[in-house]
């Protein structure tokens, strides 16, 4: 299941709305086959980063989208450094 890297920038202050909406997207995004391993609320050019593994672009997509009203960044796919050496060598 690949890995993805999300970098986010919220598009107003954070409330406990805001938070406790995107709570209950986390429980729906693990309906879809997500399994987010840890968020971190950043200093810096963004807020917020997500570490999560999802089945594919698609709902990788889907994720951002239903989030897109709270916040705005982007999304990496990432892929880990020994199966990045094998690419190349």
């Amino acid at each position: 299941m690949p890995r993805y890297i999300g970098l986010m920038k919220f598009r107003k202050q954070p409330t406990k709305e805001i938070v406790s909406r995107n709570l209950e997207l986390i429980e729906k995004d693990k309906d879809l086959g997500v399994k987010i391993h840890e968020i971190y609320w950043t200093l810096g050019r963004y807020d917020a980063v997500a570490i999560f593994d999802a089945p594919d672009e698609k709902t990788a997509l889907k994720m951002a989208l239903e989030r897109s009203e709270s916040m705005s960044g982007e999304t990496m796919v990432a892929i880990p450094a020994e199966e990045a050496r094998k690419l190349v060598g």
